[in-house]
């Protein structure tokens, strides 16, 4: 979902992830459930979402993606936090290559493109 749609932008390396600016965040409380977290690990891409989290001014993940999180507490914890209980309210997604802008609101972003950019 944080990948450009617009037609003609079509390069991975610039359209993904979208580029997060001017967010405004909310913590939520979530149940922690490490079965989900080690079940979605393999489907996370650990650069798109660190480069996001560092976006966003969170630090919390290690640069390279651990192997192995079912033991791994920091990472566990970690992903809980940024996957489960932060809440992007409003913002903008910005692609980084033909700067199409994605706006956040009420934690919705609005992914629909013109007809023209379809």
């Amino acid at each position: 979902m944080l990948q450009c749609h617009v037609k003609g932008c079509d390069d991975s390396s610039k359209n993904f992830p979208l580029k997060l600016e001017n967010c405004q965040l909310e913590e939520i409380e979530a149940e922690r459930n490490n079965e989900f977290l080690v079940r979605m690990y393999p489907r996370v891409d650990w650069n798109a979402l660190r480069t996001s989290c560092q976006q966003l001014g969170i630090n919390k993940l290690p640069e390279e993606a651990p192997e192995n999180i079912e033991d791994n507490e920091p990472v566990l914890e970690a992903l809980h936090s940024l996957l489960l209980e932060t809440n992007v309210l409003e913002g903008q997604m910005v692609c980084n290559g033909c700067g199409h802008i994605y706006p956040i609101r009420n934690s919705v972003p609005n992914m629909l493109l013109a007809e023209h950019e379809i």
